[in-house]
């Protein structure tokens, strides 16, 4: 089944006047206390953060950066220090009803009831959200997560990967505008992390915005089209994908040549270049200082017949080392 065929508005929360940012947190701070003012651990420092309505979303992090205590309060799981968090125009703490309605999460832990069927959890998480039987989707999401087959079987029955996609169901229930993906396919093959990611694209391109934290560099790459990177507790930077990946000014130039070489011709010493013998020049070089023309033109003066050849620039995964190896005061958050 299509996912274009459920609807991405809960029965607790209007599509109507839609504001233009799903999530909006200013200056959220969590400190967990010690047993001493000097045990204080900050899990996020002032956190401020604008997820756009119908974008998909990618915060990353490494482990301890606070990227699970973020989603923990804007569920309601954990409890702020200070701050302001809104989901979908509702302030998590004067209209928690609302706010918790607006948002669906896929946690890393697998909690489900595992004496209970996938189709019994469904129905149970329903009755919890006051959907009345009537307007239960139960079978359609069981049918769109690939468990129509295993919906009357016991949940401790269930493989890993099965048990994941009832998480993703069970988030899915009350069709929230905003669904939050920590670590999702964490641990699964890929086949199903391959039909995951098309459920949630399918979603996102219905209108749900999706938050997704994981530790797949590449993966975050080709399905975010925003990203915010947080270390220490802070957001370090958050850009369109497209502009975090541009920020890394350097490229790398394999060269085949048809005929074996024993050195690097003198020539091409002006540039860095490494010989992978006997016929593979690897150059790299700035972007911004060095045009791949002029490679190419030294080449052809020198008479190298080129065989092949091939490129390869910064990666999201460059920049992501780059921000979380800066200095910074050290948190806890995941």
């Amino acid at each position: 089944m299509s996912v274009e065929k459920m609807s991405t508005e809960p029965s607790a929360v209007s599509l109507d006047d839609a504001p233009d940012n799903a999530v909006e947190i200013v200056k959220l701070h969590k400190t967990y206390r010690g047993v001493n003012r000097q045990a204080d651990k900050v899990a996020l420092g002032k956190v401020d953060l604008d997820i756009p309505r119908g974008s998909f979303f990618g915060l990353l992090g490494p482990n301890g950066a606070g990227k699970s205590t973020l989603i923990n309060i804007l569920a309601g799981l954990t409890n702020k220090t200070s701050g302001s968090a809104r989901i979908w125009g509702f302030d998590i703490d004067t209209d928690t009803r609302a706010a918790r309605s607006a948002i669906g999460v896929v946690p890393q832990e697998l909690n489900i009831e595992p004496f209970f069927t996938p189709r019994e959890n469904l129905e149970i998480i329903a009755g919890f959200y006051g959907i009345p039987k009537p307007e239960r989707r139960t079978r359609e999401i069981l049918e769109i997560v690939g468990l129509t087959e295993q919906s009357d079987a016991y949940a401790r029955t269930l493989s890993g990967g099965m048990r994941r996609r009832l998480l993703v169901a069970k988030a899915m229930l009350h069709s929230p505008p905003v669904l939050v993906l920590d670590e999702p396919t964490a641990g699964v093959d890929v086949e199903l992390r391959k039909n995951i990611w098309e459920c949630m694209k399918e979603l996102n391109a219905a209108g749900t915005t999706i938050l997704l934290t994981t530790h797949y560099l590449e993966e975050a790459e080709k399905l975010c089209d925003r990203i915010a990177i947080i270390n220490h507790g802070r957001v370090v930077i958050c850009d369109s994908t497209g502009a975090l990946v541009r920020r890394i000014d350097r490229k790398e130039l394999v060269v085949t040549v048809a005929d074996d070489l024993d050195a690097v011709p003198a020539p091409l010493r002006r540039f860095d270049v490494e010989l992978l013998p006997p016929r593979r020049l690897v150059f790299r070089f700035r972007s911004s200082e060095t045009r791949i023309g002029e490679i190419i033109d030294a080449l052809q003066d020198l008479g190298l017949i080129i065989a092949d050849l091939s490129t390869e620039e910064g990666s999201l995964e460059d920049i992501f080392l780059q921000l979380i190896h800066a200095p910074g005061e050290p948190g806890e958050g995941d």
